[in-house]
């Protein structure tokens, strides 16, 4: 069985607390009126809270006072008692009030800052460099976006709220306390260095079982995103029992791990309340003897368990602020280290619009290398061809030869790392990529299309197009008349990743979306490669009278798909060894010429329509 593998380990800082929940306050100020209310009410739900145990300590020496049966003061007193008990639940209905307020607000805070986090987090996404994206898995990002800004979002909502308001208790109460019996307050204020220090070792242990659990998380939800995106690999290998086990050995370690936890936190709630209740029957005992010596009254001691009843449950809550400000340290590191991340490829300071004049395309000795663990890995080397507006570019080589890098240099998905990429004398690094990406389309191979109609598919990238310019895109990828048999027609939902259709559908609807916007550089990355050859012969030749005076550029491992090419650059281990028209290069006798003949072979061998169709337009 295969050992579960966290997804991308992040080392921990246990000194990073502070700083972090820092962050999380900061971003919690930015709705500084709603902070003020909820931290306001908290503090008059506190001074209510102070006010009980007073009212609670008069209405005992009140109450012990008409057992005395003082007869001429009797009257006096009852009344005084009957004053008593609605102050005292008065003051319990505003302190519920507030509490209400405050956590309203408190919750209101958290809300809002989980919605700018989620529009931020979804924004550095889609600014991130393609490099980013090719070494960290989506799953990872999902549970990052997920459930550890949920975990930030929580400590907002119930961490530091709490805190806050067991700050300010525990402030007001040590003053009161302190200010009427210093000996008393002590006594009842004993668990607090122990508690602290309590809370203290258990953020450790927790900060530790947090990021661990997040990492595990990670692992889960790309093992499901893998299963669910292969489903029909699993099922077609009969793997369930496999991806069962992978599956299993994850979620089992997640409840190790979060078992752990649990016992982790309740341990140490448990002793901490250990710890307070030990103090309180110090403070009985105590209070006990000096009651009867005279040294205090009874109401006196009832005040002060009072105040230590009242601060039973926000010291049971202790290991629960603990808990969450572990959580939303370990999920906070792992939430900004994406937010804080700059891409690669961005906008320069100074960078302009791309003005577009002609779309003349020009590579100038352009080379390019990958970064790796052991070093830069060269993909292209010494690249240099002109390509300009009503032309096409032919590109064909061996898998690995660098042609799909080399497109994706041109709308900066990669920054070249030598030489120069010019549109109508404009280097791409110099334009802004809003505007160069405009000008650049690109139909890829692997086809991914939205779980959503026909119709907003193809207008992807031109959200407002007409419903003509829609037919007229289809129609160019013969495509128009199979969509309108559909039972919606454009409006007919195509599934998730267009499991609807076929592959070669999927290629055409692919190549349809890239005519809409009309770019001035079109882009084919081997894009017909699933679509028999009569159809892709149609298909070119919608391509070329729609491209008009486009600059084109056509990625393929069939030659029947760039024969028509204005000149044709043959690639091999990221150089151009060959470059030419189809019949220089056929005469040449070199690679390409090898290529063609292996592919003309494979027709005579197997006559099929579509081998006659390739074999008839190589003759012509």
């Amino acid at each position: 069985m295969t050992d579960v593998k966290l997804a991308q380990p992040v080392p921990v800082d246990f000194t990073a607390m502070p700083a972090m929940l820092k962050r999380v306050i900061g971003l919690a100020m930015k709705y500084p009126w709603h902070m003020v209310l909820a931290i306001g009410a908290g503090l008059g739900a506190t001074i209510f809270n102070l006010v009980i145990p007073r009212l609670l300590g008069r209405a005992v020496d009140q109450a012990h006072f008409l057992a005395g049966e003082v007869i001429p003061q009797a009257f006096q007193v009852h009344q005084g008692l009957l004053w008593t008990g609605l102050l005292l639940a008065g003051a319990s209905a505003l302190r519920g009030l507030l509490q209400m307020l405050s956590g309203y607000q408190a919750e209101y805070v958290a809300q809002r800052v989980g919605y700018d986090l989620r529009l931020a987090f979804f924004e550095k996404l889609q600014r991130l460099d393609f490099e980013f994206h090719d070494n960290t898995h989506s799953g990872d990002l999902i549970t990052r976006g997920m459930l550890d800004l949920e975990g930030v979002r929580v400590f907002i909502e119930m961490g530091m709220q709490r805190f806050v308001m067991l700050a300010m208790l525990l402030l007001m109460g040590c003053w009161m306390l302190f200010s009427t019996d210093p000996l008393m307050a002590v006594l009842a204020l004993s668990f607090v260095p122990f508690v602290a220090w309590q809370a203290f070792r258990t953020a450790i242990y927790l900060r530790l079982s947090w990021t661990k659990l997040q990492e595990c998380m990670s692992v889960l939800t790309r093992y499901m995103e893998e299963s669910l995106q292969g489903m029909r690999v699993v099922r077609a290998f009969a793997a369930k029992s496999f991806e069962m086990m992978k599956f299993d050995k994850a979620a089992d370690l997640a409840l190790r791990l979060s078992n752990r936890r649990i016992f982790g936190r309740t341990g140490s709630m448990s002793v901490m309340t250990l710890a307070f209740y030990t103090s309180m029957a110090i403070v009985l005992w105590v209070g006990g003897h000096r009651v009867q010596s005279g040294q205090m009254t009874i109401g006196h001691l009832t005040e002060i368990l009072a105040f230590m009843t009242i601060l039973q449950q926000p010291v049971r809550q202790i290991t629960m602020i603990v808990n969450s400000s572990a959580r939303a340290t370990s999920s906070g590191v792992r939430l900004f280290d994406i937010l804080d991340r700059e891409p690669r490829i961005k906008d320069r300071a100074d960078a302009r619009e791309l003005v577009i004049t002609g779309g003349h395309l020009r590579f100038q000795n352009v080379s390019f290398s990958y970064a790796t663990a052991s070093g830069p890995k060269l993909i292209l080397s010494d690249i240099s061809f002109e390509v300009g507006a009503g032309r096409t570019l032919g590109i064909v080589g061996a898998p690995g030869a660098g042609k799909s890098t080399l497109i994706h240099l041109i709308p900066r998905f990669y920054d070249v790392t030598g030489g120069g990429i010019t549109i109508d004398g404009q280097d791409v690094r110099d334009v802004t990529l809003h505007s160069l990406r405009k000008a650049v389309g690109i139909v890829q191979q692997d086809v991914f299309l939205f779980d959503d109609s026909v119709a907003s598919n193809v207008a992807y990238g031109d959200p407002d197009a007409e419903d003509e310019k829609l037919f007229e895109a289809t129609a160019t990828s013969q495509l128009h008349d199979y969509l309108k048999l559909l039972p919606d027609a454009y409006d007919t939902r195509i599934g998730e990743r267009g499991v609807s259709l076929s592959g070669g559908q999927r290629q055409r609807l692919s190549i349809a979306r890239g005519l809409v916007p009309a770019p001035s550089i079109l882009i084919f990355d081997d894009a017909t490669s699933a679509i028999d050859v009569a159809t892709e012969q149609r298909v070119r030749s919608g391509i070329r009278k729609a491209a008009g005076r486009r600059t084109t550029i056509i990625i393929a491992h069939r030659l029947s798909s760039v024969m028509n090419a204005d000149e044709i650059l043959f690639l091999e281990q990221g150089r151009i060894v060959e470059r030419g028209r189809h019949a220089e290069l056929v005469a040449l006798g070199g690679r390409y010429a090898e290529l063609f003949s292996l592919q003309s072979s494979a027709d005579k061998v197997f006559p099929t329509p579509e081998n006659r169709a390739l074999t008839l337009e190589a003759s012509l």
